[in-house]
């Protein structure tokens, strides 16, 4: 397949480290000529005489010049994560060697690789399909336990397996459809459509089932926006400070201290909560300064996915609580009211008692600090998540179900209708577009280029 493409023969390299200074850096070299034109550098053995998957010690030289001392993995065509020949170089970390080495390799026939080429190589050789390719970048980016296991379930064929079992029943029935159109002179119906109407049930329940866990999927990958709200020197940053373990915010007594929004990054139970601490809202900031900075608190409320709503429960009460309820739900934000200060105040309570979703926290002291970050969890995620779910968290494929779902109700009415088979077989050909297109059987070239560019280079 590759060869049908302009540049898809050309042999590869590119690091596959990062850049910098590290005891090793791995090169990696992918392609019809890899073998041929490494052995010409490796004079300790001929390595295409070598068996695939193995590893060899020796000198690499450009000529009488000797690069490093390397060790080479050998992975022999179709057995390689691209499906080609592919050579991995670990050589020692410094960034003149490894130019140097890569100099040398791109001196004799070889091209720099693209981002995410390797992989794009992997997907057009048939070795991964576009889901599982996407994965692979999931997987490199991911940093929480959820992010990464929710990738590798991806490569290992999750979301793909999914798929591929929905196709099939569609592609079963679609041939039995397209068969009663080549006998439409002699009135026979191939295609139980009662059983077909079960299928496209099934079919719609599990789209959906897809379309809802992109939700979750986006919280996995992406992490949780949480604003931290409330009036000034309810106890704001010192919440910030208490929940990250490190002093990052300014405390004072002083109301009005932080004139900013301030972000910080916190991992609850393998999920990322982005929090902000805002400057502290009230109706008549003393200079220009506070004003912006109560604005710009406005604008991150609006914006976040949820809302910490901080007070002093010596300052404020049950009517004052039910106005900020009142609004928030106006507003469609998603909340958490948290009454600080509990070391100084008694009978916290039961002075808010006809409230049954307040959290009492002591911020100064660290009290009932897990109960907050339970209630971030629950209300973001609604519970622990199933690593054995497949878990939407690609907007591509959020966007192609949302259409395939349209498709399959359209067969549904159809079949409600009694639509003929040549109508029914139109719809259906719209459900396997929308389905191909996530996997990657139906693509073009530019939106390949598109998806990959996103990689690093060596991947």
């Amino acid at each position: 397949m590759l060869g049908k493409l302009n540049g898809w023969d050309d042999t590869i390299v590119a690091m596959a480290t990062p850049q910098g200074i590290g005891a090793i850096g791995v090169i990696r070299v992918s392609g019809g000529k890899a073998i041929e034109v490494i052995n010409s550098m490796f004079h300790s053995k001929d390595i295409s005489k070598e068996a695939s998957h193995t590893l060899h010690v020796g000198l690499l030289k450009n000529g009488d010049e000797i690069l490093d001392e390397v060790v080479l993995s050998l992975f022999k065509n179709p057995s390689s994560y691209t499906g080609e020949d592919v050579i991995e170089i670990s050589c020692h970390g410094s960034p003149f060697i490894q130019e140097k080495i890569i100099q040398a390799i791109t001196a004799k026939g070889c091209r720099l690789a693209k981002a995410g080429e390797f992989t794009q190589r992997a997907f057009l050789n048939g070795k991964l399909d576009l889901t599982q390719a996407e994965a692979v970048a999931d997987l490199i980016a991911s940093n929480t336990e959820a992010s990464k296991n929710t990738a590798i379930k991806n490569i290992r064929g999750g979301f793909s397996n999914a798929l591929k079992d929905l196709r099939e029943e569609l592609i079963k029935f679609s041939a039995l459809i397209e068969l009663e159109l080549d006998f439409s002179q002699e009135d026979v119906e191939f295609a139980d459509r009662k059983k077909f109407t079960d299928l496209i049930e099934k079919l719609i329940s599990s789209t959906q089932e897809l379309i809802s866990s992109f939700q979750l999927g986006n919280v996995i990958k992406n992490g949780v926006q949480v604003a931290i709200i409330g009036k000034p020197n309810a106890g704001k940053s010192t919440l910030l400070n208490t929940l990250l373990n490190e002093n990052r915010a300014i405390v004072s007594d002083i109301a009005g201290t932080t004139r900013d929004t301030i972000e910080e990054i916190i991992n609850i139970d393998g999920i990322l909560f982005r929090l902000i601490d805002t400057a502290g809202i009230r109706e008549h900031a003393k200079d220009i300064i506070e004003s912006i900075g109560v604005e710009r608190s406005l604008e991150k409320m609006h914006l976040a996915d949820v809302v910490i709503y901080l007070f002093d429960v010596n300052e404020m009460n049950e009517e004052d609580i039910q106005h900020v309820v009142n609004d928030f739900e106006k507003n469609n934000i998603r909340y958490v009211l948290v009454g600080n200060k509990l070391d100084n105040a008694s009978n916290a309570e039961q002075k808010f008692s006809s409230f049954n979703n307040i959290i009492f926290i002591s911020a100064k002291n660290n009290l009932h600090i897990d109960s907050l970050k339970n209630a971030l969890i629950k209300k973001t995620i609604h519970g622990k998540i199933n690593n054995e779910a497949t878990i939407i968290t690609n907007a591509r494929h959020f966007d192609a179900l949302k259409k395939l779902a349209t498709s399959l109700s359209d067969i549904q009415q159809g079949l409600k209708n009694q639509l003929t088979g040549d109508l029914l077989a139109a719809d259906i050909k719209s459900a396997l577009f929308f389905l191909g297109e996530i996997t990657g059987e139906i693509t073009n070239e530019d939106q390949l280029d598109y998806i990959f560019s996103k990689f690093c280079i060596g991947k």
